[in-house]
């Protein structure tokens, strides 16, 4: 009984220190993330469409929600760079209960 307790304790404490598996991309600072259509993108070129997600059916078990989401936006800007660009519109997460997902237009913008 004691082993269990020590073992759902540590997981406990290890759940609140956790970080995304995606890290963020060395160049990721350069990207920027719009989700209200602040940014004119008239001048723009349209570089094409791009996910991002985070967490597998377990991971509920390990990761918080800001988790997940830090780690879908991290792949989303990766992703980014990947094709050119260092503007990208995006929607609203699409929540599950063990991951997150999240859909965007990648920009190459002056």
């Amino acid at each position: 009984m004691k082993r269990l307790t020590l073992g759902l304790l540590t997981l406990g404490l290890l759940a609140g220190c956790t970080t995304p598996t995606k890290a963020p991309h060395e160049k990721a600072h350069l990207v920027k993330m719009d989700y209200h259509g602040i940014i004119d993108i008239s001048g723009c070129q349209y570089k094409g469409e791009i996910t991002g997600s985070e967490g597998h059916w377990y991971s509920y078990l390990f990761f918080p929600n800001d988790t997940l989401v830090q780690g879908a936006m991290n792949e989303l800007k990766s992703n980014a760079i990947a094709l050119g660009a260092n503007t990208v519109m995006f929607t609203l997460p699409q929540d599950f209960a063990t991951s997150v997902t999240m859909l965007g237009a990648a920009y190459d913008c002056p």
